[in-house]
């Protein structure tokens, strides 16, 4: 998952190394620039969504308001298959818990350069910070346990370090199963980052970002069954955002199928 973040983040800085004056912006621009965008977000430890809205302070800033659901993971998840079946799927030996996070946060943005033309590129930085909240839900497993010389059973059962090997799990049961057992740690979090604005249309926004995020919890998600699991993960991200730009003092001209399709 970090190689694939480090390609990323490389791939996402080339084109604003070389960026060149395009044709000259004709567009009737919204001077009131309220934001409204929705994000693809690609972490060093998982993935997530988010939506963000982001409210006109003055001319280069805005105030924001974040929310965000992520997949959490950690470093040592291995997949593997039953070494005796083929058709048995995947699973990752010794998790404990599949985790989600959930983050709802307020924060500012800062436009240092701007926009000038169709093939400019738009640079502002961005930090926000609030609650988050960890959703844990534990996994079990169908294990194999011999009966007889040529008979076995499979039972449903969490992952034991001390019982369990490689070869006694037979697949990974219903993902459902362990939804009566949910766990929840609260927290904090901060992040910050660059945002790369370069959308051709004044009214429709697409957007890279990239950065870091801090997220601290009073104990240890349970992820694995090692004692690595982490209170504290210290993130980088890159993120695709794309969304609209809100115009208070003339909310009809925002409409989606007006900005996303031509007439």
């Amino acid at each position: 998952m970090k190689k694939l973040l480090a390609i990323s983040l490389l791939l996402a800085l080339l084109p604003l190394s070389i960026v060149a004056q395009g044709d000259i912006d004709e567009q009737q621009r919204v001077f009131y620039r309220n934001e409204r965008t929705f994000a693809l977000l690609l972490n060093s430890n998982g993935f997530g969504f988010g939506y963000r809205e982001g409210k006109r302070i003055n001319f280069l800033n805005k105030r924001l308001i974040d929310i965000e659901l992520s997949i959490l993971k950690h470093p040592k998840e291995i997949k593997l298959s039953n070494p005796y079946s083929m058709s048995t799927g995947s699973f990752v030996f010794g998790k404990l818990n599949n985790c989600i996070t959930i983050k709802g946060g307020f924060g500012k943005q800062h436009e240092l350069y701007k926009k000038i033309d169709l093939g400019g590129v738009a640079i502002r930085y961005f930090y926000s910070g609030g609650p988050v909240l960890a959703i844990s839900k534990p996994i079990y497993y169908n294990v194999i346990y011999s009966v007889s010389g040529i008979s076995y059973e499979i039972k449903q059962e969490k992952f034991d370090l001390d019982i369990h090997h490689p070869g006694d799990i037979y697949s990974k049961a219903s993902f459902f199963k362990g939804f009566n057992e949910l766990g929840l740690i609260p927290g904090l979090y901060g992040k910050g980052g660059f945002n790369f604005e370069y959308s051709k249309e004044d009214k429709i926004i697409h957007a890279i970002e990239i950065g870091a995020s801090l997220e601290a919890f009073p104990k240890k998600i349970p992820i694995m069954a090692s004692d690595d699991n982490q209170a504290i993960f210290f993130t980088l991200f890159i993120s695709y955002r794309v969304g609209i730009v809100i115009d208070p003092l003339d909310p009809q001209t925002s409409g989606t199928p007006t900005l996303f399709f031509k007439r």
